[in-house]
C-alpha cells in the first residue's frame, strides 16, 4: 500500500504539534522537586519546643507495667477508654526526660545554683513552649544539697556553689493543661554515697512496682521501707544504716494541684486508703544517713496559693496586688521568688508573707535532715490505666 504524502497545511500544523510537546517536556525537566522539610532536631542544650519534633502530637508513652496479684483481673474485665488528657501528661514526661538528660551532661561542680536552675528551667520553658498556664513550669526546681532533703531552690543573691563532694537532688516538675509531671533523681560527682542513692532508686522502683488499683498506701510505704533499710553506707570506715525519711511522702496529683489529697508515706503505717483507677500518683522516696526525720530549716523560696484559701479582707493594698499577679501567673501551682522576680515583682516580701499569714499562700521552707548528714531522692509519676500502670516519667537513666 502506499501512503499518500500530507498537504503542506497538515505538515505545518504536525510540526506546531511536536514544538508544544517538546516545550512541554522540557518545562517538566526544568521543574525542580521541593526539598523535603528536615524533621526539627533537638539542640543541645535543648531548647526546641516539642511540638516541632512531634509533629503529630503524638508522644512516646512511658513504662507499661501490668498490675500485680489480685488486680489481674482488670486486664481482661476492663475496657480500657484513655483520656485525651493521656497525651498532655506523655507531652510534659517526654520534656522531662530531655531536659534531665541535658543536665546530667551540662552539670558540674563550680556551677552556682542559679546557673544550676537557669539550665533546666530555661530548657522546660522552651521544650514545653511555656503559655500561661496552658503550659510550663509545673513547680519551682528542687537543687537540695546534701543533708537538705527538700524544698531549696536559690532565691535572688544566693551565692551557694556546686562542690565536687556534695550530693545534690533535683526535682523537676513540667505540666500540660495542668497535668503535672513530677520527677526526680540525685546527682554525685565521687562516689562515696553511691550506695545511698543505689538504695533510693530501689526503693523508687520498689514503691513504683508496688503501686496499683485497690493496692492500699500503707501497704506501700512498708515495701519502701524494707528496701530502703536493707542499705548501709561506709564513710571514711565508719558503717551508716540507710533510713526512710519518716515524714517525707509521694502524693497524688491533681488537675493544676501538686499534692492531691492522698500521701504515700516512706514507712511501713496502717493508712487504709487504697489507690483508684484514673488517678496518678508522684512515688518518691527519701533516704538518709542522719536520724530519718526532716525539719523545716533556712529561708523559704517555695510558695503556693491554697485551693479552697479563705476570702479574707486584705488590709494591704500590696498584698491585693500580689494576689492577682500569683493567680493570674500561677493559679495554684507553686512558685517561687525568682518567678515572682521574672514576672516583674519587686519589694514583694511583706506582701507575700501577709498572704501566708491570712491563710491565702502556704510557704514551704527547706527541709533538712541533721548537718552532715547526707540524703538522696528518687521519684516517678505513675498513672493508674484501667488495664495498665504506666510509669510516664520512666526513662533510659532511671
Amino acid at each position: 500500500m502506499t501512503l499518500q504524502a500530507p498537504e503542506v497545511s497538515q505538515v505545518k500544523v504536525i510540526s506546531k504539534l511536536s514544538s508544544i510537546c517538546y516545550s512541554e517536556e522540557t518545562k517538566k525537566k526544568k521543574k525542580k522537586k521541593k526539598p523535603k522539610k528536615k524533621k526539627a532536631q533537638q539542640s543541645d542544650p535543648p531548647r526546641v519546643g516539642l511540638s516541632k519534633i512531634f509533629t503529630n502530637g503524638v508522644y512516646p508513652e512511658g513504662e507499661i507495667q501490668p498490675y500485680k496479684d489480685d488486680n489481674a483481673w482488670r486486664t481482661t474485665m476492663a475496657m480500657e477508654d484513655p483520656e485525651i488528657t493521656y497525651q498532655s501528661i506523655r507531652r510534659a514526661a517526654e520534656v522531662h526526660r530531655q531536659v534531665r538528660q541535658s543536665a546530667r551532661k551540662h552539670i558540674r561542680p563550680g556551677m552556682t545554683m542559679t546557673e544550676v536552675a537557669n539550665l533546666i528551667e530555661d530548657g522546660s520553658r522552651a521544650l514545653v513552649e511555656e503559655s500561661g498556664l496552658e503550659s510550663g513550669i509545673g513547680f519551682p526546681t528542687g537543687l537540695s544539697l546534701n543533708h537538705c532533703a527538700a524544698h531549696y531552690t536559690p532565691n535572688a543573691g544566693d551565692t551557694n556553689v556546686l562542690q565536687s563532694g556534695d550530693v545534690l537532688k533535683i526535682d523537676i516538675g513540667v505540666h500540660v493543661k495542668g497535668r503535672i509531671v513530677d520527677s526526680a533523681f540525685t546527682l554525685n560527682f565521687e562516689p562515696t554515697y553511691d550506695t545511698l542513692i543505689e538504695a533510693v532508686k530501689a526503693a523508687t522502683d520498689t514503691g513504683v512496682r508496688e503501686s496499683g488499683i485497690d493496692v492500699r498506701l500503707g501497704e506501700i510505704g512498708g515495701a519502701i521501707q524494707e528496701t530502703m533499710e536493707s542499705y548501709e553506707v561506709e564513710v571514711n570506715g565508719k558503717i551508716y544504716p540507710v533510713k526512710s525519711i519518716e515524714n517525707l511522702s509521694g502524693h497524688s496529683i491533681g488537675l493544676y494541684q501538686i499534692h492531691g489529697g492522698k500521701s504515700v508515706q516512706l514507712v511501713k503505717n496502717d493508712d487504709q486508703t487504697k489507690m483508684e483507677e484514673g488517678e496518678y500518683f508522684a512515688i518518691e522516696t527519701f533516704g538518709s544517713t542522719g536520724r530519718g526525720r526532716v525539719v523545716e530549716s533556712g529561708e523559704c523560696s517555695h510558695y503556693a496559693k491554697i485551693i479552697d484559701a479563705p476570702r479574707v479582707p486584705l488590709r494591704l493594698t500590696s498584698a491585693k496586688s500580689l494576689l492577682k499577679s500569683i493567680s493570674s501567673n500561677f493559679g495554684t501551682l507553686p512558685f517561687c521568688r525568682r518567678y515572682l522576680d521574672r514576672v516583674g515583682e519587686t519589694k514583694y516580701l511583706l506582701a507575700l508573707n501577709h498572704l501566708v499569714q491570712q491563710g491565702i499562700v502556704q510557704d514551704y521552707p527547706p527541709l533538712c535532715d541533721a548537718k552532715g548528714s547526707m540524703t538522696a531522692q528518687f521519684e516517678h509519676t505513675i498513672l493508674l490505666r484501667p488495664t495498665v500502670k504506666e510509669v510516664i516519667s520512666r526513662g533510659d537513666d532511671y
